[in-house]
């Protein structure tokens, strides 16, 4: 009976902070201009996505497919990104406005990074996020007003690309386990094993297979992602504060 009650208790827990985060500024607003913006990108960037998947594999780009194909999977992707990216932002924004800080406090940055990682704990993230919140700072400080959703995109655009050229090794070594021979030391899931891996065949090079598409790639989807969010965002909180 005990352990029923602390189960029940905890989904309760559990289900007031989902609610509470519901009810909170602009979350529902988070909540639907995530799925949108998610929605948007995939569609748009699912190809390059593959092509880039390609360019990393070690059976070369040519026998891993090539071209062929490349939109293959597009639909099933974008419905499946819509709940993901939607729970993503709903709880970067929550987490955001849990940690709130006054906004020239040094300790920003790590709250966009505990934001972005509660969300989505992966490197990329760790980067892009932080680097997003405070380009868009330091242009509202430089122009002496928030940014533009326009200008929200363009951030989002260079802080994807500078994460993604940093997180490249970890993509090709994810990229080399994925398509790894069952059995093989590069299947057991050790990132750093097949770091060691590519380093010793393929060198600096190999590390960074892919990484011009893969950037050009994550700026485009940076662009379109945190624009298609920030101006979503904007036009749904408009709505609700022009509504009776």
């Amino acid at each position: 009976m005990g352990s029923r009650s602390a189960s029940a208790q905890s989904r309760s827990i559990a289900f007031a902070v989902v609610c509470g985060a519901m009810e909170g500024p602009g979350f529902m607003a988070s909540l639907v201009a995530g799925g949108i913006a998610g929605v948007s990108v995939d569609l748009i960037l699912y190809p390059l996505d593959t092509i880039k998947t390609r360019l990393q594999s070690p059976q070369g780009f040519n026998k891993a497919g090539g071209f062929r194909g490349i939109y293959a999977g597009v639909p099933s992707a974008a419905i499946g990104s819509f709940p993901n990216a939607a729970a993503f932002f709903i709880t970067y924004e929550y987490v955001k406005w849990f940690l709130h800080t006054d906004s020239s406090s040094y300790l920003m940055p790590v709250k966009h990074m505990l934001a972005a990682s509660a969300g989505e704990v992966i490197p990329f993230s760790l980067v892009q996020f932080p680097l997003w919140e405070s380009l868009k700072a330091l242009w509202s400080w430089r122009q002496d007003h928030v940014v533009d959703c326009w200008q929200s995109a363009v951030c989002g655009a260079f802080a994807g690309g500078f994460a993604a050229v940093v997180t490249t090794p970890l993509d090709v070594a994810k990229t080399r386990i994925m398509l790894a021979k069952v059995g093989s030391s590069t299947a057991s899931g050790n990132v750093l094993s097949a770091l060691h891996g590519v380093w010793r065949t393929q060198g600096l090079a190999g590390l960074f297979a892919g990484v011009f598409p893969r950037t050009a790639a994550i700026s485009l989807g940076g662009f379109i992602f945190l624009g298609a969010y920030d101006q979503t965002r904007s036009l749904l909180l408009e709505l609700g504060r022009g509504s009776p």
